[in-house]
């Protein structure tokens, strides 16, 4: 069974691609948000993330994404030493989820792929590739809360679209002036075939 990734840089669309392949019955992994869920619910994560952040990373039961936040985004080697636990937990996790799975091929969804390097580990890469000017505006949208400064903090801390496009196997163009489903199809024939 084929394992394909999925990624792209925030607010490119990569959520609205995962809704497409799943139409076609392709099951999809959803690394942050079992990411986010694995640091809820793993005990032996959450008590890594207390001992590398301290008690504080969770108030009443639950995760203090606020305060993780703060210490990762300005820290790169706090943002190193999260991601040296949770990569490891998600990697874990997916083995399971896929060992589960009947299908021609899988697709793995993550926003960090390339950053991480678990692209590595995949048989197929698709990018979805949109300007950075329409991702602000999407995240914005989708994300009111945020400001273009901090949207702006996240672009910079992704890897850049060029590096992205030339990892690629195939890139998906969701500017909005091309009709995605088309190229959706297009791959999932290929991995077909």
């Amino acid at each position: 069974m084929k394992i394909v990734g999925i990624t792209g840089g925030i607010g490119s669309g990569k959520s609205t691609v995962c809704r497409i392949f799943e139409t076609l019955e392709i099951p999809i992994y959803q690394a942050d948000d079992r990411a986010k869920h694995l640091m809820q619910n793993e005990p032996d994560l959450i008590k890594n993330i207390k001992a590398a952040f301290g008690s504080e990373a969770y108030q009443n039961g639950e995760l203090n994404r606020p305060f993780l936040a703060k210490a990762i985004f300005s820290d790169p080697n706090k943002t190193a030493q999260i991601n040296a636990l949770v990569h490891p937990a998600v990697g874990k996790d997916f083995k399971q989820w896929q060992s589960q799975q009947q299908a021609p091929y899988l697709l793995k969804e993550a926003a960090l792929m390339i950053e991480s390097g678990s692209y590595k580990q995949l048989d197929f890469l698709i990018n979805v590739f949109a300007s950075i000017e329409t991702r602000i505006q999407r995240v914005q949208k989708r994300d009111p809360q945020r400001s273009e400064e901090e949207i702006n903090g996240i672009i910079d801390k992704q890897v850049s679209e060029e590096r992205r496009v030339e990892l690629a196997d195939a890139v998906i163009d969701n500017d909005g002036k091309h009709l995605i489903i088309p190229q959706v199809l297009e791959i999932h024939q290929q991995l077909l075939d």
